[in-house]
């Protein structure tokens, strides 16, 4: 499949650069970006070609992936889908729900196949674990954390995530797992903030569960890290951890869409689940005081 990146940033030099470029069914197709000096430099790195023109390296390409802003990648998305192009997203899908459902319309009404990089989802031991705890049920309640510290890091100075952030940036990690063992959000029954940008959730969910969900990106660094417990008829288990990279996992999610394409069978994180999750999220935005 021959697959165009979009995006310069250190997201696309830490993960879909070089998952793409090490893929064996793909075909790097070339890299485009806001900053065109930036596009020709990740293009050296990864042996491919920079292009000036971001319709030219939609029309050469079979599928695109998308390493940028959400409020950029959302109106890029439909434009390579209305081209006929297959997706591979990065969450959130969008960062206002208008604008997540023009996506999944787009993708719904061309049949494109799509993918949201829900990291859990598609990395080996999480993902395993998500799919039994979904096929036991049985579950009483659950918490979930996503605990990081933005400061230092490879994201410091990502001006989305600051404007918008840990709600927005990590708590699609955070319903990604809940959603597919608790069952859709019925209501966002409580939204507060704590320290920095910490935000605190009570999730209703269709089954009858409830379950809470903590979320940070200005934690001191040695607290930082991510946890889902559940708690149920079964007794307690907990999410375990991944070996895999951000590359492997993103490459998983490659075979995916190359799957999705073929047989035409939708994944669970499709652009669909990403527009629901950006519901969710903008529910529990409008509830924070």
């Amino acid at each position: 499949m021959r697959i165009g990146l979009l995006g310069t940033g250190p997201w696309a030099l830490l993960a879909y650069a070089p998952a793409l470029h090490g893929h064996p069914e793909v075909d790097f197709t070339g890299i485009w970006g806001r900053r065109p000096e930036a596009a020709g430099a990740l293009a050296d790195r990864f042996g491919t070609r920079p292009y000036a023109d971001v319709d030219a390296l939609i029309a050469d390409s079979d599928a695109i992936a998308i390493a940028l802003p959400p409020a950029v990648q959302a109106p890029l998305a439909v434009r390579a889908a209305r081209a006929g192009r297959h997706l591979l997203l990065d969450k959130p899908l969008a960062v206002d729900v208008a604008a997540a459902r023009e996506v999944a319309d787009a993708v719904r009404e061309t049949d494109v196949a799509s993918a949201v990089f829900f990291t859990s989802r598609f990395a080996d031991g999480p993902r395993a674990w998500i799919a039994e705890q979904a096929r036991k049920g049985g579950w009483f309640t659950a918490h979930a954390s996503w605990i990081g510290a933005l400061d230092g890091g490879p994201f410091a100075n990502s001006p989305w995530r600051h404007e918008k952030g840990a709600l927005w940036d990590v708590g699609p990690h955070a319903l990604s797992v809940l959603l597919p063992v608790l069952g859709d959000v019925r209501e966002v029954a409580a939204a507060t903030t704590g320290p920095g940008d910490t935000v605190h959730l009570v999730l209703r969910h269709d089954a009858g569960t409830s379950s809470t969900v903590t979320l940070t990106l200005t934690a001191p660094g040695p607290a930082s890290g991510a946890a889902v417990e559940l708690r149920g008829a079964h007794g307690v288990t907990a999410m375990p951890s991944s070996e895999d990279t951000p590359v492997s996992a993103l490459r998983r999610m490659i075979d995916t869409l190359i799957d999705s394409a073929r047989t035409g069978r939708a994944h669970d994180c499709d652009a669909a689940f990403g527009l629901r999750v950006t519901q969710i999220l903008d529910e529990a935005a409008r509830r924070l005081p």
